[in-house]
């Protein structure tokens, strides 16, 4: 292909080396001509190991040269991939003048052309600058739409500093997002050479992966340095306990726990992170990641009730109040909370869970049930289908597989409010609301 790199920076560098050194043709763009310049000498703009010498010989080769004119280098090639950078500003916002100058300048370019061009953005933007920044300078600019008359995508890299090369060729995934399909697909023709998992979704979930990615990997540092700061207040090696904890892959370094749904409850979470919080406390130690998890877990429950109340609908059918489905433990059950600040701002409820009814009966949580929450235990119902007429609003709280058939029971005048993502619902359209999706 022959394509364009719109800033020669750490991520346009390496992005415009290693194409160029897969027989693509390519122009760099930049501001600086000190960096065209390096380039077009056969020298790398950056120190990262690996560049200059594909650069030296991409050079030699003819593969790649370097302009400040962005004009000649848009006449010059059919897909443009913006790498510019996106510094924070002082307030911690995002600063996309680079983003949107450059945008300008391929706007204006491209409306002079006669073929079809595709603009793909590479620097990190958060979701919603694509159709409210790009898209409209891309547009403003040349007069034309996009879409129609030029492709446009978001690419986000997964390079890392001193390591870009290799994670050029070995990235965790290659995410591409498109406004068409056949966009999509012309830009996956760029990484064809790579094995790695290929994503072709939307422009806005293209754009959120990026930030998912950075504050993980940002939330894993300050984690791991919490527990090395317990370990080390307590004469405990904080290596060996992490390389003890890295080993379980099936829960701790794994996809468990990670996708977006209700807060957690139960006998274990609460009460030891409230033990290991005090304890860090008690030694004097500052651990705000961790101190952190409790309040943000309360802000779930806040949220669902709010959204609850927010309907304006008072007659509840609430559906699973076990902590989670399969068993009858109501020890710190957020699905518990929510049903007694319903209650307590008024609302009408009926509660269905098989489970916590039969632990009524001659379950080990029977005292719990009738000496701690007797209120709880008088609204319950054995009748599934009786249960969820009641409700103006019918809330699923756990995934209990007798709640995938609720949408058929459900009347046309219903709201549904799922805390687990039940399966089903498509025909629900604006009477289904997803408590995080």
């Amino acid at each position: 292909m022959k394509i364009s790199v719109f800033g020669l920076g750490y991520v346009g560098a390496v992005t415009a080396a290693c194409l160029a050194r897969e027989g693509h043709e390519v122009v760099g763009v930049d501001v600086s001509p000190v960096k065209v310049d390096l380039i077009n000498r056969g020298q790398a703009p950056i120190i990262e190991p690996g560049v200059p010498e594909i650069i030296e010989d991409a050079v030699g080769r003819g593969a790649i040269r370097a302009t400040t004119d962005s004009t000649a280098a848009i006449a010059a090639t059919d897909i443009s991939l913006v790498c510019v950078g996106t510094p924070s500003r002082r307030n911690g916002s995002l600063d996309t003048r680079a983003v949107e100058a450059v945008c300008g300048e391929i706007g204006r370019a491209i409306a002079g052309k006669s073929s079809r061009h595709t603009v793909v953005i590479r620097s990190t933007i958060l979701p919603g600058t694509m159709r409210g920044l790009v898209i409209p300078a891309l547009e403003a600019a040349s007069g034309l739409a996009a879409g129609t008359d030029f492709g446009v995508a978001n690419n986000p890299e997964f390079l890392r500093e001193s390591t870009a090369v290799k994670d050029f060729y070995n990235p965790p995934k290659t995410v591409i997002g498109s406004l068409h399909p056949e966009t999509g697909k012309a830009v996956a023709e760029l990484y064809a050479m790579l094995d790695a998992p290929l994503f072709v979704t939307s422009v806005e979930t293209a754009e959120l992966v990026k930030y998912a990615d950075n504050a993980w990997h940002a939330l894993k540092v300050a984690f791991g340095n919490e527990i090395g700061n317990i370990a080390k207040a307590l004469s405990i090696d904080s290596h060996e306990v992490m390389e003890i904890f890295c080993q379980d892959t099936k829960l701790n370094i794994s996809r468990t726990y990670l996708m977006p749904g209700f807060a957690f409850g139960g006998s274990c979470l609460p009460k030891d992170l409230r033990a290991l919080t005090y304890m860090g406390r008690s030694l004097d130690l500052a651990l705000p990641v961790l101190d952190s998890v409790l309040p943000s877990n309360r802000e779930q429950i806040d949220r669902c009730v709010e959204r609850i109340l927010a309907t304006g609908r008072r007659k509840i059918a609430f559906l699973g109040f076990s902590f989670k489905a399969g068993t009858d433990d109501l020890r710190e059950s957020p699905q518990v909370e929510v049903i007694e600040r319903l209650i307590g701002k008024g609302c009408e409820l009926r509660l269905y869970d098989r489970n916590v009814h039969l632990a009524r009966l001659t379950g080990a949580n029977q005292d719990y049930i009738l000496r701690v929450i007797p209120h709880i235990a008088e609204l319950m119902s054995e009748d599934l289908a009786a249960t969820v007429a009641h409700g103006e609003i019918v809330v699923i709280g756990n995934n209990d597989p007798a709640f995938a058939g609720v949408p058929g029971l459900m009347r046309a005048d219903q709201r549904l409010v799922d805390l687990v993502r039940i399966p089903g619902t498509d025909g629900l359209g604006d009477r289904y609301d997803g408590i995080n999706w």
